[in-house]
């Protein structure tokens, strides 16, 4: 189905769970499965019995309900800047019966989380960001806001703005050791590797390539005190 029939249906599979979409929120993609299979991957790996997860611009919260779907014991929050991502969001958590292990907070990234005192505590944030330049949306790429949010979208200038900050300002979220991992475009791998590199904050970057060899999620770690 294409985004106006998903839209049409009003149900969207996503990682094994069933989440309702709106206009106004990003319909899930099956490539961000990826990333939410690596979360998965490295939470089940770090042998963590009740991880601490922040899902940043969630989105319809496809990351943060499937993370807690597949791990029982997981605490995550979520957060989104505008209102149809948040009321989409908040739905699929009720609908999964999730309201005891999932938040969803509004707010400019972290902000909208700032209720909650996680600074310090997070074993893991995993982000979904708007990726795509300005230039491209208003050019190749601009049938993409026939039927979905710019904010969805809009990754700047050159599609990285969302990644600098996340970057920036997750580590007062992360513990020490604990894990950034983003979904990027194509060809963005070494803007984000730079990234990185520049904030002398975290370790280990690698990527994680999808079924044809495409470099699609990024995994880094926060240097231990």
């Amino acid at each position: 189905m294409n985004i106006d029939e998903i839209y049409r249906a009003g149900r969207v599979a996503f990682m094994g769970i069933e989440l309702s979409v709106a206009s106004g929120a990003l319909v899930p993609r099956p490539e961000t499965e990826l990333l939410g299979q690596t979360a998965l991957e490295v939470l089940r790996g770090s042998g963590l019995p009740a991880p601490r997860v922040i899902d940043m611009c969630c989105g319809a919260g496809n990351l943060a309900c499937a993370i807690a779907s597949h791990l029982p014991a997981a605490q995550v929050w979520s957060s989104d800047l505008t209102d149809g991502c948040v009321s989409v969001a908040r739905r699929n958590v009720e609908h999964l019966g999730l309201g005891q292990r999932v938040r969803v907070g509004q707010g400019d990234l972290f902000a909208g989380l700032s209720e909650y005192t996680l600074e310090g505590s997070i074993d893991l944030v995993v982000c979904n960001p708007p990726y795509i330049s300005q230039t491209r949306l208003s050019g190749d790429r601009s049938v993409l806001l026939e039927h979905e949010p710019r904010e969805a979208f809009d990754g700047g200038p050159y599609g990285l703005t969302i990644h600098q900050r996340v970057i920036k300002e997750a580590l007062a979220y992360l513990r020490p050791g604990g894990y950034l991992l983003f979904e990027m475009g194509l060809g963005q791998e070494r803007q984000l590797k730079s990234l990185f590199d520049r904030s002398r904050a975290y370790q280990g970057f690698r990527l994680v390539n999808n079924a044809v060899g495409e470099p699609r999620v990024t995994v880094a770690q926060v240097l231990s005190v």
